[in-house]
């Protein structure tokens, strides 16, 4: 199936693991222009000599710390400088810390804020004059099964990546008629280093085993099993194909089933 993205300029970030590279990696098979980024730098040459490996393809890296608004500035320029303007924006983060909000200070919220919400916004106020310019655009955010139905340990992910979707909602409104389209994939359980992490906080509250905690997760999924980075990134691409073209303002699930809403 062509996707009709060839050769589009496409920035995924935080894209040295995880889903993040999931996505990378199949934007650069559909012959796309690809610029990966993380605030680690030794992840990243890591995650470019792999691709280079696996792909026969060097990506373009920039080292970048969402929380740092010149980095995110740098970023947009290092990609304007080698390829042009950004048409196909993954706004893509690590999760904020996990915790109660008891256990939660006003800085972790600050962080959270930073990191989740901030990002998000200021990558896309940059790449959208672009977009505009050329009457097509795509703004992908990558949030989490927890917009849909909060994780009782993780509110600082339920209130900020709930934040992002109304932002991209509100957003998609305003930016349609240049045929920009914002959506929101929001990943379930799915096998990267963030979930492992999870599972080691709620091991030690219950006193148990991470690896029980992961299979009590997939046990709680109708399919059964955790999700695949690549599967969270095939609706990722799609959605940033032409054929996806008159899907915007929405926030799709890809959970197993584990989402209860009917909405």
């Amino acid at each position: 199936m062509d996707l009709q993205i060839k050769d589009k300029v496409v920035l995924v970030t935080a894209s040295s693991k995880g889903i993040g590279k999931a996505i990378a990696e199949m934007f650069i098979q559909e012959g796309c222009k690809v610029v990966i980024s993380s605030r680690n730098r030794e992840n990243l040459l890591k995650t470019v000599e792999d691709i280079k490996k696996e792909m026969n393809v060097e990506p373009l890296w920039v080292v970048c710390d969402l929380d740092k608004p010149e980095d995110i500035e740098n970023t947009i320029n290092v990609v304007a400088k080698n390829y042009g303007d950004i048409d196909i924006l993954v706004n893509n983060c690590g999760g904020p810390a996990p915790g109660f909000f008891e256990d939660l200070s006003d800085e972790n919220w600050e962080d959270a804020f930073e990191q989740v919400l901030m990002s998000a916004v200021r990558f896309s106020r940059m790449v959208l004059p672009g977009m505009k310019l050329k009457n097509w655009g795509r703004i992908i955010n990558i949030t989490s099964l927890s917009v849909k139905q909060p994780v009782d340990n993780l509110i600082l992910s339920n209130s900020l990546r709930s934040a992002v979707t109304a932002f991209a909602k509100t957003l998609s409104g305003q930016f349609g008629k240049y045929n920009i389209t914002i959506n929101n994939v929001a990943p379930g359980y799915t096998l990267t280093a963030r979930i492992h992490e999870l599972a080691e906080a709620r091991a030690k509250l219950a006193g148990t085993t991470a690896g029980n905690i992961l299979a009590s997760m997939a046990n709680d999924v109708p399919l059964r099993r955790l999700a695949r980075p690549d599967e969270i990134a095939s609706l990722v691409v799609y959605l940033a194909s032409n054929l996806a073209g008159y899907i915007t303002g929405s926030t799709i699930g890809v959970d197993g089933g584990i989402i209860k809403s009917t909405y």
